[in-house]
């Protein structure tokens, strides 16, 4: 009998193992640097770390949405690091293609006001973000001012779709809460910036087109003025969608 490792006659089989034990090796060691609890990567950037609104956005973000908005449990856990909203019990409708679940009673994101509403958990969630990260930075970078409160037509409506011709004969997403009408902001210095009145003014617009923009990041729909006329006067911004900006 050969006294010879079999390896030696399979030397891609050698390879494999080897590389196995190597990279398998590697990623251990890379876990167990994640979990640990004094690792070194910054929370924004740690893939077991959950979504928390104030964090920098980093290449997960979009990612740990995703994760956030995937259940009510994960969607109001992250809701707590970036709203001031309450969980409250799900509306359930006489009409059943209407109702919120999860319900929240959302009255601030990111120490913005908010008229107090209810709405569902991912489209507070996606406010909050879009504040934290789209709003307020345009704000500062392009009229100078933070933000002191967002001004809304609501959120929840149980009615169909409204199109220029009339009814759309399916349910809007505002029939589960699932998208939520802004017609524009106060700036801590007490300008009004409305949707109607700015929307073709130099620099009020230029604003408005840029959060506009940056809702596209964290909404699956935008729609505004330039979609059609029925949104003159508000950006409308939905949980769902294929990624429509206009």
């Amino acid at each position: 009998m050969s006294d010879e490792t079999p390896y030696k006659h399979r030397p891609f089989l050698h390879w494999v193992v080897l590389l196995s034990f190597i990279f398998g090796g590697f990623a251990f060691a890379g876990w167990q640097l994640l979990v640990h609890p004094q690792t070194p990567v910054p929370d924004a950037w740690n893939p077991t770390k959950p979504l928390v609104v104030t964090d920098p956005v980093t290449a997960l973000t979009d990612w740990k949405l995703a994760r956030a908005v995937a259940s009510p449990e994960t969607c109001l856990a992250a809701l707590s690091t970036g709203a001031t909203a309450q969980p409250v019990a799900d509306l359930v409708a006489d009409n059943p293609r209407c109702g919120i679940s999860p319900n929240v009673a959302l009255r601030g994101v990111d120490g913005v006001d908010v008229a107090p509403l209810n709405t569902r958990c991912q489209t507070a969630l996606r406010l909050a973000m879009w504040s934290r990260h789209g709003i307020a930075p345009a704000a500062r970078d392009l009229l100078g001012s933070d933000i002191a409160r967002i001004h809304h037509f609501s959120s929840y409506s149980c009615r169909e779709i409204r199109t220029t011709s009339g009814s759309g004969g399916r349910m809007s997403t505002h029939a589960t809460a699932d998208a939520i009408d802004i017609s524009g902001v106060t700036l801590s210095d007490g300008r009004r910036i409305d949707l109607r009145a700015d929307w073709n003014d130099p620099a009020r617009g230029a604003f408005l087109r840029a959060i506009r923009d940056t809702a596209c990041t964290w909404f699956g729909t935008v729609l505004g003025p330039d979609y059609n006329r029925l949104h003159a006067d508000h950006f409308h911004l939905q949980n769902r969608g294929w990624g429509r900006c206009s």
